[in-house]
């Protein structure tokens, strides 16, 4: 197995920072929802940069967020509060704080699960 998908134990994977966790969650779901766009037969290759930034955007993931929260387990809870609750290096653009800090959380949620080899859990979350 290629180490980039070798998973580290639940241990490890806590004691990352979460808002390193949520740089990873960026990076894992904008290569998804690329991967999902160029294997589309209804995008059309000029709106795949709209689309993707659409949906890996602090908005798109707050929205994202509305859609499972319900859905998260304790585990899953705990990790996207630590990563909303941390202190960011950087500030929304084009979203409300509120919307950024939730991103910020999902974004580790979805780092943590990749993380930990948890790719089913991650796509199921996507997914909903």
């Amino acid at each position: 197995m290629a180490e980039f998908m070798t998973p580290v134990d639940r241990e490890t994977a806590k004691r990352i920072s979460p808002i390193t966790l949520a740089f990873v969650g960026d990076a894992v779901q904008s290569l998804i929802v690329r991967r999902a766009l160029a294997l589309s037969a209804d995008v059309k290759p000029a709106e795949h940069q709209r689309l993707a930034a659409k949906k890996v955007s602090a908005i798109g993931q707050s929205e994202l967020l509305e859609r499972i929260e319900g859905y998260l387990t304790d585990e899953e809870r705990d990790v996207f509060r630590r990563a909303r609750n941390a202190k960011k290096p950087t500030h929304a653009k084009h979203a409300t704080s509120a919307e950024y800090s939730r991103s910020t959380g999902i974004e580790a949620v979805i780092g943590y699960l990749y993380l930990t080899g948890e790719y089913d859990r991650v796509e199921e979350l996507l997914n909903l």
